[in-house]
C-alpha cells in the first residue's frame, strides 16, 4: 500500500543539494493532501451501496418479481361462467306458472383452449419471467461498473489535486527566490513574472479539476442513492499491482456461458420459438363446456307437478379464415423468431467486441502506468533536480527550472490518469465478462 508517487517515491536524494527539496516536496505533498470530514469510501463498499440502494436496480427487481408472478396465471384454465337465467316468461303476465316451458335456469360453462395451448402460454410467459431476471443480473453488473468507472475518476482526480497543490506551494518558494535573487542583483524580474504566471495557471488548473470533482462526486452519490451533495472522500492509499488475466479467448469463452445480457437474448430467443407453435395451435378449436338446470314451478295438466329440466353445452370455435389470420400469425411469429436469433447473434459479437476493446484499454494503460513509473518520472525527476541545482549556482536560466517542473508535475498527474484508465477498463472488461474473476 503507497501513497500518491511524487518525486521522492521515483528518485532519492543523491547529493546535498537535492535533498531539501525533495525534502520540501515529501512534507508538500502530506500538507497538500485533501481533508475529508468523512471515512474513506472503498471501490467494494461503494459498489455494494449501489447495489444495495439504487432505485433504478430496485424497480428492475419489482418489474422482475412482478413478470414471475405470470406463468401460473397464464397456464391456468380461464374462470368458469356462471349464468342465471329466466326462460320462456311470457308477457302477457308474467307468471312462471302459466306456460309449461317457463323456468328459471341456472348454469356454468368452462372455456377449454384446446390441448397443449395453456402449457405453450406458461413456457412463453416463464421465458419472458427468466429474461427479467438475467435483466437484474446485467444491471448489477452495469451498475457495478458505472460505480467503478465513476469512483477511479475521483481517485485520479484527488491525486491530481494533490500533485497540483503541491506544485502551487513549490513555485511560491520559487517565486520568493526569484524575487530573493532579483532584490541582490542576481537575477531578472522576468523570472519573477515568470513563476507568477506559472502559478496561475496551476490555480486554474485546480478550479477546472475541483470542478470535475464536484461533478464526478455527484454522479457517485446519485448511483448510490446519497444526497447529491454529500461529501465524498476516497482513499489515499492503494494497492498499485496489476494483477495477471486471463487470455482473451478464455473470458470470451466464459462470457458466452455466463453472460446475463447473452442469458437474455437466448430466453427471447426461447420465447420467439414458443410463440411460433403457440400460434400454429390456433389452426385448432377451442372448446367451452357448459351445463344447466332449470326450475319450473306449476302443474302439468293432469295435476302432477312439473319436472325440472337439466341441460349439457359444448361448442367450440371454427378458425376457417385461416389465410388472413392464422397463417398471417404464423408468418409475424416467425418474423420475430429471426429478429431474436439475429440479435442474439449481434450481442454475441458486442460481447466479444467489448472483451477485445476492454483489455486493449487495459493493456495501453498498464504499459503506460509502467513506462511513467519506471523511466519517465525518475528520469524528469532527476531533470529537475539538476536544474534546481544549476540554478542555485546561475548555470541554468529560472525558466528552465520552472518548464522542468511543470513537465514532471505533467507526468505525475498522467501516470495517475493512465493507472485509473487501466481499472475503468478492468471495470468494463468485468461487466463484459459476466462476473469479477476475470484474473488468472
Amino acid at each position: 500500500m503507497r501513497r500518491a508517487p511524487d518525486i521522492s517515491t521515483f528518485t532519492p536524494s543523491p547529493g546535498r543539494v537535492q535533498a531539501p527539496f525533495f525534502l520540501t516536496l515529501l512534507m508538500l505533498s502530506v500538507i497538500a493532501s485533501p481533508l475529508h470530514a468523512t471515512e474513506p469510501l472503498m471501490l467494494g463498499q461503494a459498489v455494494a451501496e449501489a447495489l444495495r440502494g439504487n432505485p433504478n436496480l430496485a424497480a428492475i427487481k419489482a418489474r422482475a418479481d412482478a413478470l414471475a408472478a405470470i406463468p401460473d396465471q397464464r397456464g391456468t384454465l380461464p374462470d368458469p361462467k356462471m349464468s342465471v337465467k329466466m326462460v320462456n316468461l311470457p308477457l302477457d303476465s308474467l307468471s312462471f306458472t302459466q306456460e309449461g316451458m317457463t323456468q328459471l335456469q341456472i348454469g356454468f360453462s368452462q372455456g377449454l383452449p384446446f390441448p397443449g395451448k395453456l402449457q405453450l402460454r406458461k413456457e412463453v410467459a416463464q421465458a419472458v419471467a427468466d429474461a427479467a431476471g438475467f435483466d437484474v443480473d446485467e444491471l448489477r453488473l452495469r451498475l457495478a461498473r458505472d460505480v467503478k468507472v465513476v469512483w477511479w475518476n475521483l481517485f485520479y482526480l484527488d491525486r491530481a489535486l494533490e500533485i497540483v497543490g503541491s506544485n502551487q506551494t513549490l513555485l511560491r518558494q520559487f517565486v520568493e527566490v526569484a524575487e530573493s535573487k532579483y532584490s541582490v542583483g542576481k537575477g531578472l524580474q522576468q523570472d519573477v513574472l515568470l513563476a507568477q504566471v506559472e502559478l496561475s495557471r496551476l490555480l486554474d488548473r485546480q478550479i477546472h479539476l475541483e470542478g470535475q470533482r464536484r461533478n464526478e462526486a455527484i454522479r457517485l452519490n446519485t448511483l448510490l442513492d446519497y444526497p447529491a451533495t454529500a461529501p465524498v472522500a476516497l482513499p489515499g492509499e492503494i494497492s498499485e499491482e496489476f494483477q495477471p488475466l486471463r487470455d482473451e479467448a478464455q473470458l470470451v469463452t466464459r462470457a458466452m456461458t455466463i453472460s446475463p445480457l447473452l442469458a437474455i437474448r437466448e430466453r427471447q430467443v426461447e420465447a420467439a420459438k414458443l410463440r411460433v407453435a403457440l400460434a400454429k395451435k390456433d389452426y385448432y378449436p377451442d372448446f367451452n363446456l357448459g351445463a344447466a338446470y332449470g326450475l319450473r314451478n306449476g302443474n302439468n295438466p293432469n295435476g302432477s307437478a312439473r319436472d325440472d329440466f337439466a341441460s349439457i353445452m359444448l361448442s367450440m370455435s371454427l378458425p376457417i379464415y385461416t389465410g388472413t389470420k392464422q397463417d398471417r400469425a404464423v408468418d409475424q411469429r416467425n418474423s420475430e423468431r429471426l429478429r431474436q436469433r439475429y440479435a442474439l447473434e449481434d450481442e454475441r459479437n458486442q460481447v466479444t467486441a467489448a472483451i477485445g476493446l476492454a483489455l486493449s484499454d487495459y493493456r495501453r494503460g498498464e504499459e503506460k502506468v509502467m513506462l511513467f513509473k519506471t523511466g519517465i518520472i525518475p528520469q524528469a525527476s532527476q531533470t529537475v533536480a539538476s536544474m534546481l541545482a544549476g540554478y542555485q549556482v546561475n548555470k541554468v536560466d529560472f525558466l528552465n527550472v520552472v518548464r522542468s517542473q511543470i513537465t514532471l508535475y505533467n507526468y505525475q498527474i498522467l501516470y495517475w490518469k493512465a493507472f485509473g484508465e487501466a481499472n475503468q477498463a478492468l471495470a468494463r472488461l468485468a461487466a463484459a465478462v459476466g462476473e469479477e474473476n476475470i484474473h488468472e
